[in-house]
């Protein structure tokens, strides 16, 4: 079990977790992971801390496909791992039709086939073995005219990326929820992000998506941790984000954590969550979160308790824990200390 930490996106004022970091880093903690939604960027905190240490590795928690185009983000990761000495993981995630298309404008169709294609752009531009072209169709290169006005030029012609990468092979893992995206995750990508996932239920829900993934393929869960003797206070805070995901993350009639928490056995409490935060509810909303589901996805109460909640994780097909939530020495000590390096 490799062990590491997520720091996730910051909101209102920004946060800088480089204390937490220098932390991890001697304490012998693998990688820290940051993340973006619509505010904070995944790759400008994480070249921020890469730029304060040596040895930890980097990864993205995700980015998002839609913000940037695939040479954009192969140009992004090329340049933090050159950087970084060859640390970084990229974690790359479709997000979701609220996103996609209302905050970077783009179309959501096709998300699967989307990925599929914008990753083998990444991997075209890593190995420079020859100008870079892809038939599209949600990403062709080069730009091909769709008729009259449409403002292409047709003098786009295929490149070689100018910069050689340290590694032609940056490793890609991908942020999925839905079967079909799991699957997709063991076929093409070399780890996979799950956010919100119970160690027990991994083989029961997930098993038949990851049958075929090749050895050494990385499961790299986050597991939102909270260290302290008041276990209901813990709970209470575990669900808000939670119910944000559940009810906020997502259209009534199209949202894929509401999905996923059905099918780890919690349809019906997740409606309910999803009703009462878009009727505005928002502090009954958290309050209907399952306690059950709260504490299966997390690390809660004390260190005794998490020691002991530690070995379901211990004995599932994870193979990376990404601790979320704490940012004190002491802490991350004592847990570095629960878990076999």
């Amino acid at each position: 079990m490799r062990l590491g930490i997520n720091l996730g996106y910051w909101q209102r004022d920004p946060v800088d977790d480089t204390e937490t970091v220098l932390a991890a880093e001697r304490l012998g903690y693998d990688q820290v992971f940051t993340a973006e939604a619509y505010g904070s960027d995944a790759f400008t905190t994480l070249t921020w801390y890469g730029a304060r240490t040596s040895r930890i590795g980097l990864g993205t928690a995700v980015t998002q496909m839609s913000a940037r185009t695939p040479a954009a983000t192969a140009m992004h990761a090329l340049t933090l791992d050159a950087l970084s000495g060859g640390r970084l993981t990229l974690g790359l995630g479709a997000s979701g039709p609220q996103v996609v298309e209302g905050w970077y404008g783009v179309p959501f169709a096709r998300p699967l086939a989307r990925t599929r294609e914008y990753v083998q752009i990444l991997r075209d531009v890593w190995r420079r073995a020859e100008p870079v072209t892809s038939p599209g169709p949600h990403y062709p290169l080069p730009l091909r005219s769709y008729g009259a006005g449409d403002g292409v030029t047709g003098l786009g012609k295929p490149l070689k990326s100018i910069a050689h990468p340290v590694r032609p092979d940056i490793p890609v893992y991908l942020g999925a929820e839905g079967p079909k995206n799991v699957a997709l995750s063991a076929e093409i990508a070399q780890g996979w992000l799950p956010l919100f996932v119970d160690p027990e239920c991994i083989e029961p829900v997930f098993g038949a998506s990851l049958r075929d993934r090749p050895d050494g393929f990385d499961i790299a869960a986050t597991v939102t941790t909270i260290v302290t003797d008041d276990l209901t206070a813990a709970l209470e805070v575990a669900k808000i984000p939670l119910a944000f995901y559940i009810g906020g993350m997502g259209a009534r009639d199209r949202n894929f954590h509401l999905d996923l928490i059905g099918r780890l056995g919690y349809a019906e409490e997740a409606a309910r969550v999803q009703d009462l935060f878009l009727a505005g509810r928002r502090d009954e909303a958290v309050k209907a979160v399952p306690d059950a589901l709260a504490d299966a996805i997390s690390l809660l109460g004390p260190l005794d308790r998490i020691r002991e909640r530690l070995e379901l994780w211990l004995d599932s097909p994870v193979t990376t824990l990404l601790i979320a939530g704490v940012k004190d020495e002491p802490t991350l000590k004592a847990i570095r200390a629960m878990v076999p390096a």
